[in-house]
């Protein structure tokens, strides 16, 4: 991309702010452009952050249902999936999808706990809990 064909659509996701873009000069070497960002990044960050919502609910009513822990919730609110979750904390694919179970997530040790808070941005007892009705 050249540098005057870097977008510039001024979009509400970046709150005003800029982002750098690589873009060529007119010698070809690569250069550092600022960008206000781009409409169709915007759309597909919308409707990324929608998906994440409708699985934030869904997990919500599964988990007040039990059938699933509070970890899930959490997951998703913080915008997660089980791949990320894992790579955040170094369990295991595996091992978090059956923390997922609340058999399983209420035998988990402190360390382990410890782990997931860490991850999430969140204590021990936020963790364990889901929010208010």
């Amino acid at each position: 991309m050249k540098q005057n064909d870097v977008p510039q659509d001024h979009i509400k996701t970046l709150g005003g702010l800029r982002k750098a873009m690589y873009a060529t000069d007119e010698q070809g070497n690569y250069t550092v452009v600022p960008s206000d960002g781009w409409e169709a990044e915007e759309l597909v960050l919308n409707q990324a952050i929608e998906e994440f919502e409708r699985q934030t609910d869904e997990a919500l009513a599964r988990c007040r249902s039990n059938i699933s822990s509070p970890l899930e919730y959490h997951m998703y609110h913080c915008r997660m999936d089980q791949i990320v979750l894992a790579q955040s904390t170094g369990f295991f694919k595996w091992q978090v999808k059956r923390h997922l179970k609340p058999a399983h997530f209420c035998r988990l040790s402190a360390k382990k706990l410890a782990r997931y808070s860490e991850a999430l941005g969140l204590s021990i007892d936020q963790l364990k809990s889901l929010p208010d009705e």
